[in-house]
């Protein structure tokens, strides 16, 4: 049982139509080299750096644009796509971080960013609203369940075995992981861990340089890049195999033996 994906590495402006316009070619450009699930990265919808008060005004509810535009892209290529978006509140003033998983029958699954990027000199928190630390969203596909968390979450690993106790065997990771010192490095190596430590496959989407460090992949339940983009904007395509996931917990049986479950309060 396969499953053949794609992750997609762009650098989302403040232009939201133009956005949303690119989105649409990258999910038609994935689906052409037969991929079933799309991931596109963290703030898809709207992004500028620095962040400030135009994220609440550019913000968008599940039955906005971007969802709606969403649903169509995957409804005409028949594909799941997740993808971040900034999602309006009633507090007028921070939005949350949001995830969707989408196909042709609406929204699958939402996600809201638990751990906000207040570290490395950023403070996220002043814009962004964490998320509630509700049941995982997982989606079923061909066969895989997929769990999402996003960018900083993956320095918390709680959040990812929390996905895998709730039976996710694929982690997606849609990021604006931002450059700095070393941040390549923690990056590529926290993808590593997430999927060694959870035997499970993992897709990370990110940002592009300047402002992200790229190097969006697709890890294997061993830890090992089976696709990867560079530093510019691109995709790549691999395919998940369920055999991998039996073979790798068969030797590895860390999931099955871990003495402490993860459950949100």
């Amino acid at each position: 049982m396969a499953l053949t994906v794609s992750v997609c590495q762009f650098a989302p402006s403040a232009d939201r139509e133009a956005n949303r316009a690119r989105m649409a070619d990258l999910i038609a450009a994935g689906a052409a080299r037969g991929a079933k699930l799309v991931v596109l990265p963290e703030y898809s919808s709207y992004f500028v750096d620095p962040m400030d008060a135009s994220l609440a005004e550019n913000a968008e509810r599940l039955d906005g644009e971007f969802v709606e535009a969403l649903t169509r892209s995957a409804g005409a290529h028949e594909v799941l796509v997740i993808a971040g978006f900034v999602e309006g509140t009633d507090d007028g003033r921070r939005v949350r971080n949001t995830l969707v998983a989408v196909d042709a029958s609406g929204v699958r699954a939402v996600y809201r960013k638990q751990h906000l990027y207040d570290a490395f000199g950023q403070t996220e928190s002043t814009w962004i609203e964490a998320g509630d630390l509700d049941a995982p969203q997982v989606v079923e596909l061909d066969g895989f369940t997929i769990g999402m968390l996003t960018c900083y979450d993956l320095r918390f690993p709680e959040v990812a075995r929390t996905l895998v106790d709730a039976g996710a065997d694929v982690i997606v990771v849609p990021s604006e992981w931002v450059r700095g010192p070393l941040k390549e490095h923690h990056w590529q190596t926290l993808l590593a861990a997430r999927a060694i430590e959870n035997t499970a496959y993992v897709l990370a989407a990110d940002h592009p340089t300047p402002i992200g460090v790229g190097h969006s992949a697709v890890l294997d339940p061993q830890g090992v890049t089976l696709a990867a983009v560079g530093t510019a904007e691109g995709i790549a395509i691999a395919e998940l195999d369920r055999a991998a996931i039996a073979r790798t917990r068969e030797v590895n049986p860390a999931v099955r033996l871990r003495r402490y479950r993860v459950t949100p309060r």
